[in-house]
């Protein structure tokens, strides 16, 4: 695998763990989520990076496979373009739904 890639694949992994590292020794509830803005900020600014790193993968080599890329991508756009139009029920779902497939899958990647 490419230097370039692994990199921005620990990327990708380093950001789950930091998001997963807020809410060590407390649960995960939306509404608490909802209301407290460094967090929300935290989270999409780690998502933001989360979908350079994939979009700078794709760039490099666009036959990679990674499960939703192009919706990740996407995601990273919303929250930096579309700032005004990002729900948090989107980004909780996010969080709770799919940060923890694309850890494992990204781990699995940086582990063959």
């Amino acid at each position: 695998m490419d230097n370039d890639i692994k990199t921005w694949l620990y990327d990708i992994l380093q950001s789950i763990n930091e998001i997963d590292s807020y809410y060590d020794n407390k649960s995960r509830i939306f509404e608490e989520y909802v209301s407290d803005i460094k967090t929300k900020r935290a989270i999409e600014r780690n998502l933001e990076i989360i979908g350079e790193a994939v979009n700078r993968i794709l760039k490099r080599d666009k036959n990679f496979t990674l499960d939703n890329a192009e919706q990740i991508v996407g995601t990273r756009n919303r929250i930096i373009h579309g700032y005004d139009k990002v729900s948090d029920d989107l980004i909780w779902s996010i969080v709770i739904n799919h940060l923890p497939k694309l850890k494992v899958e990204v781990s699995g990647l940086l582990n063959e």
